[in-house]
């Protein structure tokens, strides 16, 4: 019980000392790197959900974001709508277009279904890229779509400082972190967790395995999307390459595999990891060794899967129980 009280005062902190940082760090730069570590976390914490639960691999992630980030764009600059309300609609259509490619993928195992997905991202990203209207839709091909900063607030989701995005994306990280946890306990979560260890035997118990997984994919599609958003208007300005590649969709899968995927830390513990890492690679090496970072995730991914293959949360959770029973022994049970 004294375990328990202590994880929650170590909970309590961690959140106070996340809401306070914007307020002891006053540099737009490292607000900035905190801001892009959180909104890395979140979609990994969003891929998790059929990545880590369900079992499958999807490495096309980054089209939903894709999805997310141009609808709510274009409904904003052409239509005047919120990008509030914008982020809901891509979300929408974001599940729609998870659920109608998982109806056949989802049948298929192992790498097959990771190609599927990867074909699928691709595909999104070249359409996008060689289209400039889909019919009164301003895609405007290759050179992107830039939001002009007319009007900050709330309501135009736009700021002149980095911390009301940081407060966004915190809260958004900690929502999808307390929905992984509420599935996670829930019937859906145990559906999927059988389904992906053991899908024939979980099939034989009754467990519609295909319908589970095709919720996961739903749920993970729109908080996905919701990033989307939240990325346009961060940096004000989306074009394929940098909102569709297939290089998002690879970091938020080593995220999720090194930090630990199926759990609820894990997420967050690989991006803090390996998030530096790569603004470090894209300062010092964007221009000379362009991708270096994707070589160095593909390394420690490597180094994880052969030592800690149920990612590093394993581990850091191990330490951390052996340093409470260090400091506050369990006391035994007598008979």
């Amino acid at each position: 019980m004294k375990h328990q009280h202590i994880n929650k005062i170590m909970l309590a902190g961690l959140l106070v000392i996340a809401f306070a940082l914007p307020l002891v760090i006053r540099s737009a730069t490292y607000l900035h790197i905190l801001v892009l570590l959180f909104f890395y976390a979140y979609l990994t914490t969003s891929w998790n959900i059929v990545g880590g639960f369900a079992g499958v691999l999807p490495l096309g992630h980054a089209a939903f974001v894709g999805i997310g980030a141009y609808t709510s764009t274009i409904l904003s600059l052409q239509y005047g709508v919120s990008p509030w309300l914008g982020m809901l609609v891509g979300g929408v259509l974001a599940t729609i277009v998870g659920v109608i490619i998982s109806l056949p993928t989802l049948k298929m195992r192992g790498a097959y279904f990771a190609l599927a997905t990867i074909a699928f991202a691709e595909g999104i990203r070249v359409m996008v890229e060689n289209i400039d209207y889909i019919g009164p839709l301003k895609l405007n091909g290759p050179r992107g779509l830039q939001i002009p900063p007319l009007e900050t607030g709330l309501a135009s989701f736009m700021f002149a400082s980095k911390e009301p995005y940081y407060y966004i994306i915190l809260i958004m990280l900690l929502a999808v972190m307390l929905l992984t946890y509420l599935i996670s306990r829930a019937k859906l979560g145990y559906y999927l967790m059988a389904g992906g260890e053991e899908p024939e035997a979980a099939m034989a118990l009754g467990i519609n395995v295909a319908r589970a997984k095709l919720i996961a994919m739903a749920i993970s599609s729109f908080l996905t999307a919701l990033a989307g958003t939240f990325y346009a208007q961060f940096s004000l300005y989306i074009h394929p390459k940098s909102i569709i590649s297939l290089d998002m969709s690879f970091e938020i899968a080593f995220i999720a595999l090194i930090g630990g995927r199926g759990s609820i830390v894990g997420p967050l513990l690989g991006a803090l990891l390996l998030r530096p890492v790569g603004d470090f690679c894209r300062i010092y090496f964007g221009d000379t060794l362009p991708g270096l970072h994707l070589v160095i995730f593909g390394l420690v991914l490597i180094f994880v899967m052969l030592y800690q293959p149920r990612g590093i949360q394993e581990p850091i959770s191990r330490a951390y129980q052996a340093l409470l029973n260090r400091l506050i022994p369990q006391p035994s049970l007598g008979r």
